[in-house]
């Protein structure tokens, strides 16, 4: 199993069912499909246990006012690694910690550290200069898509997602290894107050923070497709109005990012879900 896989499986999967692909999500405007060129994905490795990481998680969490979702997916992983001082972090998975330390090895680097920004899978260290930042997403906007990535989602009763993600690669990708594809829930307007560690007495707000990562669903060749379709029980700590979804394919063996997408949540229950929840 591939340390992508195995970090992947590592992640608390929700309750998950088989559904029926429903034309109820288009008409209510929760689809969307990725563009031509290729859309950036911002990957802010962060936790609450750290004293750096404030001004981080505010600037990704601003990235929106300054890039639209047609130039950038950003996310949120919070890592585990600074529990011991004394506060654990809620958001923070071991599975997304590995992810870091993956990154970091494609890159030949044996250091992982806090906050630490990747942008398609490559570290990005001055992040913080904005001049900096726009010319790396800009860059990756120039390029094609290697990948097409379809969403649509919609209510499934109060407290579930019908969510369908359709992958394909696009002919003349140059993809080293079968590419792999995941879907990713995120949340936003999330707040602590830290009564421990690093940032004892304050109080935190943190946006597009991941709460589900999926298993990597493989592509194959270049070419190739995949369907990913679940209806996702929400857990009852999730403020549901306030959740995204976003998707991406990536190279693991080239260590790019073919394409990403992101939309918010469509997810406040219709009359019709209601009566039948």
């Amino acid at each position: 199993m591939s340390s992508t896989r195995r970090w992947s499986a590592a992640v608390a999967v929700l309750g998950v069912l088989c559904l029926t692909p429903s034309p109820a999500a288009q008409a209510a405007g929760c689809a969307k499909q990725s563009p031509a060129h290729r859309v950036a994905l911002v990957e802010l490795y962060t936790s609450e246990g750290c004293s750096s990481c404030p001004p981080a998680d505010q600037w990704l969490g601003e990235l929106s006012q300054r890039f639209s979702a047609e130039q950038l997916v950003a996310l949120s992983l919070h890592v585990d690694y600074w529990d011991y001082i004394g506060w654990q972090d809620p958001f923070a998975r071991p599975a997304f910690a590995e992810r870091q330390r993956w990154l970091a090895r494609l890159a030949r680097s044996s250091t992982v550290y806090t906050p630490e920004v990747f942008t398609n899978m490559k570290e990005l260290r001055a992040w913080h200069t904005p001049a900096h930042f726009a010319e790396r997403i800009e860059k990756i906007n120039r390029l094609p898509a290697a990948a097409d990535i379809a969403l649509q989602m919609r209510p499934a009763g109060d407290n579930a997602i019908d969510l369908e993600a359709r992958f394909t690669l696009r002919e003349g990708a140059r993809v080293e290894r079968a590419a792999e594809a995941f879907v990713i829930f995120y949340e936003n307007q999330l707040r602590s107050d830290i009564r421990a560690g690093e940032n004892s007495g304050v109080k935190l707000q943190h946006d597009r923070v991941v709460r589900f990562w999926s298993m990597a669903l493989p592509l194959g060749s270049a070419g190739g497709s995949a369907l990913w379709r679940q209806t996702l029980k929400i857990p009852a700590d999730w403020q549901r109005k306030h959740l995204g979804v976003a998707a991406f394919v990536q190279d693991p063996q080239g260590g790019d990012v073919l394409q990403a997408l992101a939309m918010p949540g469509c997810l406040q229950p219709t009359a019709a879900t209601a009566a039948r929840s």
